[in-house]
Parts: C-alpha cells; sequence; structure tokens
C-alpha cells in the first residue's frame, strides 16, 4: 500500500459532532516501510530527510547510529533566550496550506489532514470530502501504542512539532522572516501525529527535558530535532545536544 495524499479540503481539522455520521467510504493507507522491529512505526529519520514519508522509526545498527551522532554534531549551541513576545500566531493561523517552500503545500489539503493522511492507516473520510480525516488507525511513534482515532475526540491525537515553536522562538526564530516562520510551523519534517498525553506532556521542552516514553525511538527523535535545527540554521542548548547525543551512543 502506499501513503494517501488526497486534496480538495478547505479548512482545519478539528472537533466535529457530526463526523461520525458523515464519514464515508474508508481509505487505507501504509507506513510507507512498516514498523523498526526495534520500536518506533514507519521510516527512520536517516531515510527520511524531508518527512514525507510516515512515521518514526527506530534507529537501530551501529553504523546508523555513528551516521546519526554526525549530523547532531553539525546541529551549532546558544543559550535560551526569553519567551518575551512569543505568540503562535508569529507562526501563521494554524495548519495553513499557504506556507510555501516546504512538502506539501499548496495541495488543497490543511497541514494537519495532510499528516493524518501520510501516517495514518484505515482513513475514513468525511462524506463528500477527499482530504478530512474522520477516523483512523495511529501506530503512535513515542508511546508505541496503537490510537483508534475518532474525529470526535479530536485531542487524543495531536500534532506535535518536533522542534517546539515556543523553542524555536527563543533559539532565533523572534529574528526569522513571517514567510521563515510559517515555514517551520507547517514543514512536515517538523511534524508528527502522536498520542495527545504524550504531546501535552512534551510542552515546548528540548530532548534535555523531554524525550519519547518508548526508549527505543529516543536516537529516531534526536535525529530529527537535529535534522530540523540544520535545515533552518537553528542552534539548540547546549544540554539539549548532549541528550541528543547520548541518545544514540555518543
Amino acid at each position: 500500500m502506499s501513503v494517501v495524499v488526497l486534496t480538495g479540503c478547505s479548512g482545519e481539522l478539528g472537533a466535529d459532532p457530526d463526523a461520525s455520521a458523515s464519514a464515508s467510504a474508508s481509505v487505507s493507507a501504509s507506513s510507507g516501510g512498516g514498523g523498526s522491529g526495534d520500536g518506533g512505526y514507519g521510516v527512520g529519520p536517516l531515510g527520511n530527510p524531508d518527512g514525507t514519508k510516515p512515521g518514526l522509526a527506530a534507529i537501530g545498527s551501529e553504523a546508523d547510529r555513528k551516521t546519526a551522532r554526525g549530523l547532531i554534531e553539525q546541529v551549532r549551541t546558544a543559550g535560551r533566550g526569553p519567551r518575551t513576545g512569543y505568540d503562535r500566531d508569529e507562526f501563521g493561523y494554524a495548519w495553513m496550506d499557504t506556507a510555501d517552500g516546504v512538502p506539501l503545500a499548496r495541495n488543497g489539503c490543511d497541514t494537519r489532514n495532510d499528516l493524518l493522511q501520510r501516517d495514518g492507516q484505515e482513513l475514513r473520510f468525511r462524506a463528500g470530502s477527499d482530504c478530512v480525516v474522520a477516523s483512523m488507525t495511529l501506530h503512535d511513534p513515542y508511546t508505541g501504542k496503537t490510537v483508534e482515532w475518532r474525529k470526535e475526540r479530536a485531542g487524543e491525537v495531536q500534532i506535535d512539532h518536533v522542534v517546539p515553536l515556543s523553542y524555536s522562538w527563543q533559539l532565533g526564530a523572534s529574528r526569522w522572516s513571517e514567510k521563515k516562520r510559517r515555514q517551520l510551523a507547517n514543514d512536515v519534517l517538523n511534524l508528527l501525529p502522536v498520542e495527545g498525553r504524550a504531546n501535552s506532556a512534551k510542552r515546548d521542552s528540548g530532548p534535555a527535558s523531554w524525550l519519547p516514553p518508548d526508549k527505543a525511538v529516543r536516537c529516531a527523535y534526536a535525529v530529527r530535532f537535529g535534522q530540523v535545527a540544520l535545515k533552518y540554521g537553528m542552534p539548540v542548548t547546549t544540554a539539549d545536544k548532549r541528550a541528543m547525543l547520548q541518545q544514540c551512543g555518543g
């Protein structure tokens, strides 16, 4: 099976009390590589540098862990500045389809639904839409749990910004252009659908303060954090870089 990326959506995914009544034919989507067997689910970050493939599989081999450490070593460090002036709106409205310069932009479907389609399985769409996901099965890479999700319980699956927007603000995004901030907020490389409780526990933490509960996927998470930082020329704190390297055996 292949990842389903569809068009025809106009609006964001949120709570919709009519979703279960109006859901229509189901469509299946795959993991695009399957589980790793060692933790996580989907495709490992080293084989998914643009984030268009689903999930976050564990990094298992020592050769890949060495490659992971080499990538993380390239990330610059800096002190975390104040949160002063931070507002989610500084990164554009949530899940906009018009953040040019990132994968899946301007495809007629908002970012959140793009991600649910990328990572979900057993997808069902709202009647009359080939974009708005009404239900799905998600293999959560952070906890290893399988979540049977329904749109009327939207908060059970949340979209995590791997590098949190507030964190990025404190590490330099406050000085970026509006275009660059919108790109970070909607770049599929920086976004993972995950169990809502795990995402809520993370808040705006860096890797020194929060890591996925599933220990097997922590190196992969550190690599994804590093990939985003490198793509956007953003530093991380010294403590966070140290924690990232430790997850990959450094």
